[in-house]
């Protein structure tokens, strides 16, 4: 590790904290979510007492990098983000591509991105200033998010009885019913947009034949109008020949199609012949992709996500480079609590434009662990908060509740495919499914 001198506070304290969060059975291309997602809360805790949080996905294998990187973060200055992402490369080295895995295994990217939002959130307290003015300055007072529509089977997940009941009444009895037809869709758009007031509707597909997910879209289209920007996502499991075919049948309705088919090539194709907007968070998911993505024009929208790009300094950096090559930019969501949430609204506030509404699950998740419970949406925005660092605290009863949860629900990696084993043992994952 590095011996450079550094004036200035030392990380003194590294905390890592598993939890498992109450998750409904939502349906996708990979197989169904479990009753509990897990996620991995970081806390830094300087020489002088200043405290730092992050959030990340969680597994076994994350959360053992985690620890043997303590080594890289005790005694450091906060401040030296660019040492202690150094040491972490040594460490782990560079990441591998991410692949075709239906999840994000990338150590690098995960472990830095936890260690920078903490370290970043304590920067933010030592300077009295919010996040977003260490990206560069606020360029708007709210950000905007969308309705995030799956298919799911009748219940609210979890099973071990700590969770709390979302604040949302309409929207907490609708996210318990099951919705596996146009109709359900239809009915659980109208109580989350009831009940948080978005503006857009974003719809997790991949789970269905192709046909009966487009009756889908083609009923909210009818039910919202064409006021309402409408999002398809069958996280590319759709061959070329069906994207283009039912990629028609929807293109009137579409604000964007995101990841129809597998790879690059072809979804330049598609988006060449298609052409309506196509967005990725799975062909293009790091920077060592951007140039064939921009070579070959395979997208137009990349939604980028902190913990899966390095964190939100590097996300600026994205945002840019889309910026000069004519990209739009927006964000990817996985199940996630306040401080993740925390971090997507100061990077939202900072990046230059903001074309689109972010995807959120949060609506989905029923607690939280930040003092003052769970976040408000105001007409399907979130205000920007400008208190120093994340503006958020920790709330530890909670925290230590759904570590219980954790340490109880036996789940150590997130795995769809299993999951819908379950109920039907001959399921498996397949890459492209139609």
């Amino acid at each position: 590790m590095s011996s450079l001198s550094m004036i200035g506070p030392r990380i003194t304290e590294l905390h890592i904290t598993p939890i498992a969060i109450t998750d409904p059975p939502l349906l996708n291309a990979a197989g169904m979510h479990a009753p509990y997602a897990l996620r991995t809360v970081i806390e830094l805790i300087t020489s002088d007492g200043i405290s730092g949080l992050s959030e990340i996905p969680g597994n076994t294998e994350i959360d053992r990098a985690l620890r043997s990187a303590k080594k890289c973060i005790i005694n450091k200055d906060p401040f030296q983000l660019n040492l202690i992402r150094d040491d972490l490369k040594t460490l782990f080295g560079e990441d591998v591509p991410r692949g075709e895995a239906p999840w994000d295994q990338r150590k690098l990217v995960h472990v830095f991105s936890a260690f920078e939002v903490a370290c970043l959130d304590i920067i933010g307290k030592i300077t009295s200033r919010p996040v977003f003015d260490l990206l560069g300055g606020k360029q708007r007072d709210k950000v905007p998010f969308t309705a995030y529509l799956f298919y799911k089977r009748e219940g609210a997940g979890g099973v071990l009885g700590f969770g709390n009941e979302p604040r949302a009444t309409d929207w907490n009895r609708a996210r318990q019913r099951p919705a596996l037809e146009p109709v359900g869709i239809v009915d659980q758009a109208l109580a989350m947009c009831e009940s948080y007031g978005f503006q857009s509707i974003k719809l997790k597909g991949g789970v269905f034949p192709p046909d009966e997910e487009v009756k889908a879209i083609l009923a909210l289209h009818e039910q919202f109008g064409r006021e309402m920007p409408l999002r398809f996502d069958p996280n590319a499991v759709w061959s070329l020949e069906t994207a283009l075919k039912f990629g028609k049948r929807m293109k009137p309705h579409l604000e964007y199609l995101e990841d129809p088919v597998r790879g690059q090539i072809q979804m330049a194709t598609l988006r060449k012949h298609l052409q309506v907007p196509i967005a990725t968070n799975m062909c293009t998911t790091s920077f060592a992709d951007l140039p064939q993505s921009f070579r070959l024009a395979s997208e137009d929208i990349i939604l980028s996500d902190h913990h899966f790009w390095g964190g939100l300094r590097a996300s600026m950096s994205l945002a840019g480079i889309c910026e000069i090559f004519d990209r739009k930019l927006s964000m990817h969501s996985n199940t996630h609590l306040g401080i993740s949430l925390a971090a997507m609204v100061h990077l939202g506030a900072a990046l230059p434009t903001l074309p689109y509404a972010l995807d959120t699950h949060y609506p989905w998740q029923s607690e939280e662990i930040i003092k003052g419970g769970r976040f408000e949406f105001i007409d399907g925005a979130l205000p920007v908060a400008e208190e120093p660092g994340l503006g958020i605290e920790l709330d530890r009863e909670k925290l230590e509740e759904l570590h219980q949860n954790y340490l109880h629900c036996g789940l150590t990696e997130r795995d769809d495919e299993a999951e819908m084993r379950k109920l039907n043992p001959n399921w498996r994952f397949s890459q492209t499914r139609w």
